[in-house]
């Protein structure tokens, strides 16, 4: 492996064997019309799932804010008086609902979505849609008990007292109320750094049974609910879809999938100090469609504990016949990997995610991960064409023999033509050089280094997969170097 980075810039940039004019080097030579029109269909078909999974949110929410103005919510508004609150409770009421709904669907692993936006879009989209929805919810009882208490002429204690227990369905609606805002609670970002990922997922499933009963009583008492049929009918339908939509995509889908496929470990590899790399075989696993760079969501039946999903990238190009994932061991989920047996059976969901080929536009790819981050970068390398030299791998560990799939890389860069570049070693202090970085190469800045590593950028797809924060420094210098963010692809899973 060349020395692609020199630790401090100086004229020559590397070692001898380092192409002067950039690491990525230019091949002789058109891209190939086959490759430019397999490029071209894949984008005609993403672009296609993202309007549609955008007009539907659009169409609907529209309906909904329609739905508050044939029900006389303008009027009321400008009433000044008591029925402004409740017109704005009423507002407030119907966008939480639609939202919370979503909330569900987003997550659900509904084909429109999870194909139309990306897992990391969806991600983003998730937390985004259940902050508001909550605040929305609260607005929407405060509102309410204001402006009924105001017409009354009663305290808004006395009447929030006699919403919850006098009015149908309100008890429940209380109960799941309380369910939503402590899952809301648990995911600020403060509060989910102190716990377990397995703790806290199993908390945040607590939210389909907040949803679950806290809107029932809308659909029984509320008026913008019940106005018209087309009301009664939407209502009805999306809740319906939501309640589907998990048990299909969430339950159902998964264990045909899992059985059909017969899908079982067959071999469990330490991969580094720190890692381990598992190998799954089963029926004609091709039907599956899973594509390099992305990911399932898998439950080893290894005994208690077998139910709370894990999702872990594809780290080898699923057409050579195996599902191969590889971890970090950090959290009780990716250590018990280490201490599966072969034959253990595996259930996945999916294939999920966007960071595909699919994406790419260019012909030279720029790889950049960090830790376990790695792995779908591989699988991506294993599965793609490009011409020798136009590819180049940077990889990121605090420590060299922690680094993740190596093998495969060397043989990536034997048979294939890579250039692999590892950045191995401790962070640089806070204030020098490129957060991403290691100490050893803080004299350089990011921007610099990507223009050097690119040269002419028109026609490079950079793809980044490693922690939130890094990938956002990452990022920030790809921007900062001049490549367009529609050429930058990355994919976080994390909420």
């Amino acid at each position: 492996m060349n020395s692609l980075i020199a630790p401090h810039p100086t004229s020559s940039f590397g070692d001898a064997g380092t192409l002067a004019s950039g690491a990525l080097g230019r091949t002789v030579g058109a891209q190939p019309a086959s490759r430019s029109r397999t490029q071209a269909s894949r984008r005609r078909r993403a672009t296609a799932w993202n309007l549609a999974a955008t007009l539907t949110i659009w169409v609907t929410s529209v309906f909904v804010a329609w739905l508050w103005v044939i029900g006389g919510g303008v009027d009321a508004l400008l009433a000044f008086d008591a029925s402004s609150l409740d017109a704005l409770g009423r507002l407030t009421g119907l966008v939480a609902s639609n939202l919370l709904l979503y909330q569900v669907l987003l997550m659900a692993r509904v084909p429109l979505f999870e194909r139309g936006f990306g897992r990391d879009a969806l991600t983003r989209m998730h937390r985004l849609v259940g902050f508001w929805s909550v605040w929305l919810m609260l607005a929407h009882i405060v509102l309410l008990v204001f402006g009924y208490a105001a017409d009354a002429g009663i305290a808004p204690l006395v009447q929030l007292w006699e919403f919850v227990w006098d009015y149908p369905g309100m008890l429940l609606a209380t109960a799941g109320t309380v369910l939503v805002i402590g899952v809301a609670a648990t995911s600020i970002r403060r509060a989910r750094r102190k716990l377990r990922y397995e703790s806290w997922h199993l908390l945040h499933l607590y939210a389909y049974l907040g949803v679950g009963v806290a809107l029932p009583h809308q659909l029984w008492t509320g008026a913008d609910f019940l106005s018209s049929p087309a009301a009664t009918a939407y209502w009805w339908g999306l809740w319906g879809a939501a309640a589907a939509a998990v048990i299909v995509f969430r339950i159902l889908l998964p264990i045909l999938r899992s059985v059909r496929h017969g899908i079982r470990v067959a071999s469990v590899e330490r991969d580094g100090d720190r890692g381990v790399t598992v190998r799954m075989r089963g029926r004609r696993l091709e039907r599956l469609g899973a594509q390099p760079g992305q990911f399932f969501v898998w439950r080893f039946l290894d005994g208690p504990g077998w139910s709370r999903g894990h999702p872990f990238s594809l780290s080898a190009d699923p057409a050579r016949g195996e599902l191969v994932v590889s971890a970090r061991l950090a959290g009780d989920g990716t250590a018990r990997l280490a201490g599966m047996k072969p034959g253990t059976r595996v259930l996945v969901e999916g294939p999920y995610g966007l960071m595909t080929g699919a994406a790419r536009g260019g012909r030279r790819l720029l790889m950049i991960g960090a830790g376990a981050g790695v792995a779908p970068l591989v699988s991506l390398l294993e599965g793609e064409s490009y011409d020798p030299g136009a590819a180049v791998l940077l990889t990121r560990d605090g420590v060299s023999a922690d680094g993740i799939r190596r093998e495969a890389i060397a043989d990536l860069v034997r048979t294939r033509g890579l250039r692999h570049v590892a950045l191995d070693g401790h962070r640089a202090a806070a204030g020098t050089g490129a957060a991403w970085l290691p100490a050893s190469h803080s004299a350089w800045r990011g921007p610099d280094v990507f223009r050097h590593l690119l040269g002419d950028a028109t026609d490079v797809d950079v793809y980044v997969c490693g922690p939130d924060v890094w990938m956002r420094a990452v990022r920030a210098d790809l921007r900062a170097a001049g490549i367009p963010s529609a050429r930058i692809h990355t994919e976080a899973f994390s909420l």
